[in-house]
């Protein structure tokens, strides 16, 4: 068993108690999450999937603190984002967490390095070099550091945002959908970066996807549907997880 699923089994990440989210009122409100409760492990890395509605990113956005809930708990480590106000909340995303978007989410005007170290640049942080240096280097970006977004690839451009997630050392990632506008290789490319810092940096990371084959690099899988947790899978191979989602999409 690895070092990072060993520590996996005691200390918690993040966790969400009877976690409930409805958009509208009355006779035209919809509930996207229904009293969900769910644990994330450090050091582990977990797939959310689910068919097209099931609340699946409404799930990791809520636990994010990027989307407020309509009742219940989130929390990231011991603390429970009901209990912060915007700015407090700001500085949690901006100083505990790290995320990675389908849509890179890069400054287009900004290099690769200006990039990878903004988040820690607002808040006034030293980033650290030999940190830096390795995270650069092992995502293969030490060429790239003086390149703008739109003189990078897709998947360098992907590159670029999982170093910027990763440079804070973040308690978790969340990332959402973060392979979605790669091809297969760059595909593989960024979740072997993910999962190297999970079982190399013992990282934590929590992704949203529809992607079989990109769940099948987590070591858990969490199914959602009708905004309801119904499988949660361990170990499982990448047909497992598909002869999983096939049953969900055939039942909804």
């Amino acid at each position: 068993m690895p070092e990072s699923r060993a520590r996996a089994q005691h200390a918690t990440a993040a966790q969400a108690r009877n976690l409930r989210k409805e958009y509208g009122s009355g006779e035209t409100a919809v509930t996207a999450l229904k009293d969900v409760t769910i644990t994330f492990k450090e050091g582990e890395f977990t797939a959310i999937m689910g068919p097209s509605g099931s609340g699946k990113s409404t799930l990791m956005h809520c636990m994010a603190g990027l989307d407020s809930v309509t009742s219940g708990h989130a929390f990231i480590g011991d603390t429970d984002l009901s209990t912060l106000g915007d700015k407090e909340l700001t500085e949690l995303r901006r100083d505990r967490l790290g995320f990675i978007f389908q849509s890179f989410n890069l400054v287009p005007t900004l290099t690769a390095a200006e990039n990878i170290t903004l988040p820690a640049d607002i808040a006034g942080r030293e980033v650290a070099l030999d940190w830096y240096q390795e995270i650069t280097s092992r995502l293969g970006l030490t060429e790239r550091l003086t390149h703008r977004p739109s003189e990078l690839s897709g998947g360098q451009q992907q590159r670029v945002a999982c170093a910027r997630a990763l440079v804070s050392k973040p308690e978790i990632i969340f990332g959402d959908e973060p392979t979605g506008n790669l091809d297969s290789n760059s595909s593989r490319e960024v979740l072997n970066i993910l999962r190297t810092s999970v079982d190399t940096d013992g990282q934590t990371v929590v992704i949203v996807t529809h992607d079989p084959s990109a769940a099948s690099f987590a070591d858990r899988v969490v199914f959602l549907a009708d905004g309801e947790i119904v499988d949660d899978l361990r170990d499982g191979s990448m047909e497992d997880i598909l002869a999983t989602m096939t049953g969900l999409e055939e039942e909804k």
